[in-house]
């Protein structure tokens, strides 16, 4: 008996014919499920180790002060990373002004590679809801926090420790997480 006779011709091609459907209803699978993943809270080097230590000179025009590592102590906050040219930092940034409303936290901006006119155009635009803001001018602050792109968002506790990453504009089910975890941390019971 030959190996092709094994199979009936019609078998055989029909066999031969579900190759490519089966290979692709697994890619199709395998790719809905990879975009279903909404998780965006990426593990990092930093989460519950201490802020790097940085010192950022302000965006004058904006009238509020630099940032540095000593503002983060205290007190729970969030340190937002932006810039006027990242189109999601847009479309965040109602989210981060409801954010500072909601929950009277100390949020700080770090501004990546920006010019410094079109930072202050992009806040006078939105509304600045920062309480400082530092100019990440050569990207090496935006480096030690182990930033990917912008935006990025960290919420550190009292004691300088870095409690969560947020990579990616906040949306609406982030910024809910984001309230509860501020919650949590200023009344730890």
């Amino acid at each position: 008996m030959r190996p092709s006779d094994q199979f009936p011709r019609p078998a055989r091609r029909l066999f031969l014919a579900s190759i490519p459907v089966v290979v692709v209803v697994g890619l199709v699978g395998t790719f809905a499920v990879a975009l279903n993943d909404r998780s965006t809270d990426l593990p990092s080097v930093l989460v519950n180790r201490p802020a790097p230590n940085f010192t950022l000179p302000p965006i004058l025009a904006t009238g509020v002060p630099g940032l540095g590592r000593a503002d983060l102590l205290g007190q729970v906050s969030v340190v937002n990373v932006f810039a006027s040219w990242c189109i999601p930092c847009r479309d965040e940034h109602p989210l981060l002004v409801e954010l500072k409303e909601r929950t009277g936290v100390r949020l700080f901006g770090v501004n990546l590679k920006d010019e410094e006119s079109n930072a202050t155009a992009f806040l006078e635009e939105l509304g600045n809801p920062y309480d400082a803001i530092g100019a990440d001018r050569d990207g090496r602050a935006s480096i030690d926090w182990g930033v990917y792109g912008v935006p990025e968002t960290f919420l550190v506790g009292a004691d300088g420790l870095v409690l969560r990453r947020h990579v990616g504009p906040l949306d609406r089910a982030s910024l809910d997480e984001f309230v509860a975890a501020i919650a949590r941390e200023k009344d730890p019971r």
